[in-house]
């Protein structure tokens, strides 16, 4: 028996958690973690003031298909449920990638990011203001969608005063407070907290998506089972090729000068600098698929106008703008994350070198265009992955709520910070004398630079 246990993982798995429990920094940062995400997960059902919560049952089934799909399955079904977090975290996001955009474009904007720590909390209240300025926009919008699409009686108080205004200032503190939530996650919990709260949303959603799916394969004539079979090996190979996409690394040797102190002899060692083929992780996909919200803002979320009737998801238009924009915002982040010419400079400084490249300038030169060849093909197969989730639909038949899981934005954040969680967890063991969560006691492609 212990040997059948062996076999299958469970005694190391078993071993894992009780390592974890006994680190007390570690388990007080992995409940705080649990606490807020089931804060997060209350709040989602919590209906707006004024709403008789009996009457949303036909907007939440219209909103779990096109582009209130997509935004009920980034709240975590908060959009459809005219919830308090009905927007989520997508107006911070929107905002992250204005301001973003900005510290490289204008220049007092770069002075202020090279301030430090202090330029970063400026750069962090500048991002909240203009969250509080896209939520004046988008708050008013969403309850003019609910105005439309529920009936009279579903408002059980009318007016500007009555209803309108309470109702704004509670979808603004509602993000706001999400907002709040994921900075405290990052900071005493666990992992980047926008990205895990965006992934909890996700995970929601697919218990629903997967009984749609089982539903739709045994109730008509579409496969049947066989084909679900089907279906779930193509999903798990898909997750298996974005887990080596996330991992992938291309190592570049760095060899350190020996010096020598009274009898020691100290540096010699050959060592690596990890370059990832993803170095931008989720964010060009998330960022992108926010701008993709765009055309639906100015529509009043009403899909069937204008330019987001255009760009109806698992359309033509659609999918070829998320490929173009996934492409464009890996290059983008990559540029913000992977500074050669600091990596060069702390080369030079500590006395390593890369042999056959002379350090300083030449050295920034051939790191730059190294990563600028792995990014190109890791940008394109990320854009490959958004867009999945078309053919997934379009030629597997797959359910349209099941089909967001075979890729784009939904698995690669399920993949990207499942993996970034799992390598904190792990520092946290291995800081500590502990095995990792791997019998090498080191997640693949984390390397030491």
């Amino acid at each position: 028996m212990s040997k059948i246990l062996d076999i299958l993982g469970i005694k190391r798995f078993v071993q894992t958690i009780q390592n974890i429990y006994r680190i007390e920094e570690l388990r007080t940062r992995i409940g705080y973690t649990l606490l807020l995400l089931l804060v997060f997960r209350f709040g989602s059902f919590v209906v707006l003031p004024g709403i008789d919560p009996t009457m949303l049952k036909a907007f939440s089934q219209s909103s779990r298909e096109g582009w209130m799909g997509m935004l009920d399955l980034f709240s975590g079904g908060a959009f459809s449920n005219a919830s308090v977090f009905a927007l989520g975290v997508m107006p911070y996001i929107s905002a992250s990638i204005v301001i973003q955009l900005m510290t490289i474009m204008v220049p007092a904007f770069q002075r202020i990011q090279r301030e430090g720590e202090s330029g970063r909390r400026k750069i962090n209240q500048y991002t909240r203001l203009l969250t509080l300025a896209i939520l004046a926009i988008q708050c008013p919008m969403y309850l003019y969608t609910l105005k439309s699409q529920l009936p009279v009686q579903a408002f059980l108080v009318r007016g500007l005063w009555s209803y309108t205004l309470p109702a704004v200032m509670c979808l603004i503190s509602g993000t706001m407070f999400v907002m709040w939530l994921g900075e405290r996650i990052t900071d005493r919990g666990l992992g980047n907290g926008i990205s895990l709260l965006i992934m909890i949303g996700i995970i929601a959603r697919l218990p629903h998506a997967l009984l749609a799916e089982l539903e739709t394969r045994f109730t008509e004539t579409t496969g049947g089972p066989l084909l679900l079979i089907v279906e779930i090996l193509i999903l798990m190979l898909i997750f298996m090729v974005c887990i080596a996409l996330v991992q992938a690394v291309r190592r570049i040797p760095v060899q350190y000068a020996r010096r020598v102190v009274g009898n020691k002899q100290y540096g010699g060692a050959r060592q690596y600098i990890p370059l990832k083929i993803n170095a931008a992780g989720v964010m060009p996909i998330i960022f992108a698929q926010a701008l993709m919200f765009v055309p639906l803002m100015f529509t009043n979320f009403d899909s069937t106008r204008g330019f987001a009737q255009a760009f109806q998801p698992y359309g033509f238009w659609y999918t070829l703008v998320s490929f173009l924009l996934v492409i464009a915002f890996t290059y983008f982040y990559t540029a913000i994350t992977v500074n050669p010419t600091m990596m060069a400079e702390d080369m030079k400084k500590n006395g390593g070198f890369i042999p056959g490249i002379k350090p300083g300038k030449k050295t920034a030169e051939y790191i730059d265009g190294i990563m600028s060849k792995i990014t190109l093909p890791g940008s394109i197969f990320l854009g490959f992955v958004a867009i999945l989730p078309t053919f997934a639909y379009r030629w597997l038949g797959v359910n349209q709520e099941f089909a967001t899981f075979y890729g784009g934005t939904s698995l690669l954040i399920l993949v990207g910070v499942v993996l970034d969680t799992l390598q904190q967890i792990e520092s946290h063991l291995l800081l500590r004398h502990y095995d990792g969560l791997m019998k090498t006691g080191r997640l693949k492609g984390r390397t030491p630079s």
